[in-house]
This record gives structure tokens, C-alpha cells and sequence, in this order.
């Protein structure tokens, strides 16, 4: 790896034949310019794209490890080895940022990993919905989201993210140990709840508080929704960067999960 700059925000992106992660992740990164213009964002990928709102853009330094060509989550461990930055906040394609967010970096840097905790409906509440997290409840696992992660170039990190990478490479046997799962692919989030686990959740996260960063997560349940797609029954509105949903503004980033959100709200950052 190669320190380019001192920090910065990373988006792995890798296209599967349904869902356009590129588009979401430059849709990302606008949302980031907006509020931090100077900000370095880089894109991690799998193939040669020329997007002019990353400042880098980045292939998969060990190439497309993954066990399925429809399941390209397997390749998060590269973030560690790809990323140009000392100090790194890894951000999944599908969020947006809706408010500054630099005042992250004085929270984070005095960890070498952060891995968020928990996440908050559109009413910026923490969800206590535990319908996504049966099997993290079953286990014992820390409620970690891998979609805001935080490290600096240090020992810690890289035995994170080789640890990251070994659950995922012999994800049947980790699998085996575990109540409740049976799913043929890992899951990044409990890969990451795994890792946790074995490292020391102390080490790896911090406690929740107000300014802790989490994300706003749109699926049904945290948001009491009836409709599948969140966008069959909310409303939302671009106002000046930030997003509202029946008339709230959105106070954390914003975690759309609708891949289909992000082709409708990219005009507004032109």
C-alpha cells in the first residue's frame, strides 16, 4: 500500500449485473463534496472507470476474490491494502451525507479501528428493532454496520482486516460455530461482529452516544414501514444537501438501501 494523502474517505463499488454501485458511489461522493469540497474521496473498484468526482480511484490490489461473481462482498478485506490514505473512513456506496461530517476525524483518530454501532430510523431515533439482528442476538455478537469504519495505518487494523479476510475465505467453518446461520454467502456485517468478537469489541468500537457516527438505515422494519420499498410510502426532499423524509431532516448519513434512490437524487447535487 501506498499513503498518497493523510485522510480520507474510501467506497468500494463493484457492479453486479442487477445493481449499479458505481452510480451510488458517485452519487456518495457529491453528497460529500458538498459539505467538505476539499475532502479526498477515492473509489475502490474492479475495473477502469473515469469518474471525475473521485480523486482517486483505486482496483482491487489483490483482485476479484470473490467466492461468487453475484457476491462481491467477500472482496471487503481488500479496503485495508487498497486504501491511499493513513487515516481511512471506508463509507458503503448506497448513503448519503446530509451535514458536515469532518468533526468524525477528532472523534476516531484516537482509535485504530472504529466500527459503527447500531443504526437510527428516519426520525433520527436508534432502531430497537431487532428483526435484522436475530442471529446477532442469538450469538452474543456486538451490533456492529461495517457501512462506517474507521482505521489508521497500525498493527490493529491489518490483524483486523486479515482476521475480516480469513472469515470470509473459510466462511463454513465460522459458520458452523454460530446459532441461527445458515446462509451459503457471509454477510459483511457479521463477518466484521465476528472479527469484533475474537479482537475485543472494546478495541474495535466506541461507546453510542449523540455524535457517535451511525446511519440513518431505511429498511422497513427500523422505520415501521408497511411497504417494502420505503419510497412506496415516505416522502422525501433535497433541501440545500440535506435529505427530509415526511417533512424530518435527516440528521446522520443517510442509508438509502433502495439502490434505485440513487439515480433519483443525483440531479440535485449538479
Amino acid at each position: 500500500m501506498t499513503v498518497q494523502f493523510d485522510r480520507g474517505y474510501l467506497i468500494p463499488a463493484v457492479n453486479t449485473d442487477d445493481t449499479d454501485y458505481i452510480q451510488c458511489a458517485r452519487t456518495l461522493a457529491k453528497s460529500i463534496k458538498y459539505w467538505h469540497p476539499d475532502a479526498k474521496v477515492c473509489l475502490l473498484t474492479d475495473t477502469l472507470v473515469d469518474e471525475p468526482i473521485f480523486d482517486l480511484i483505486k482496483t482491487l490490489p489483490f483482485g476479484d476474490k470473490s467466492v461468487n461473481k453475484q457476491w462481491k462482498l467477500s472482496n471487503d478485506w481488500q479496503v485495508f491494502w487498497a486504501s491511499p490514505f493513513r487515516q481511512t473512513i471506508k463509507l458503503e456506496s448506497d448513503m448519503l451525507i446530509t451535514s458536515p461530517i469532518d468533526h468524525w476525524w477528532n472523534m476516531l483518530e484516537k482509535k485504530d479501528v472504529v466500527v459503527s454501532r447500531g443504526c437510527r430510523n428516519f426520525l433520527n431515533e436508534m432502531s430497537a428493532n431487532r428483526r435484522y439482528r436475530k442471529a446477532f442476538d442469538q450469538n452474543q455478537l456486538p451490533d456492529v454496520y461495517n457501512a462506517i469504519t474507521y482505521w489508521r495505518l497500525s498493527k490493529t487494523a491489518q490483524t483486523f482486516f486479515t482476521l475480516v479476510r480469513q472469515i470470509f475465505e473459510n466462511w463454513p467453518t465460522y459458520r458452523s460455530a454460530l446459532t441461527g446461520v445458515d446462509t451459503e454467502f457471509a454477510d459483511t456485517d457479521m463477518v466484521y461482529a465476528i472479527a469484533a468478537r475474537i479482537i475485543g469489541e472494546e478495541v474495535v468500537t466506541l461507546p453510542q452516544s449523540v455524535g457517535f457516527p451511525t446511519m440513518i438505515h431505511m429498511k422497513k422494519y427500523h422505520n415501521n414501514c408497511e411497504a417494502d420499498n420505503w419510497l412506496d410510502q415516505l416522502v422525501w426532499e433535497f433541501d440545500h444537501g440535506n435529505i427530509r423524509i415526511n417533512t424530518i431532516a435527516q440528521e446522520y448519513p443517510f442509508h438509502y438501501h433502495e439502490k434505485s434512490f440513487a439515480k433519483l437524487i443525483e440531479p440535485y447535487y449538479e
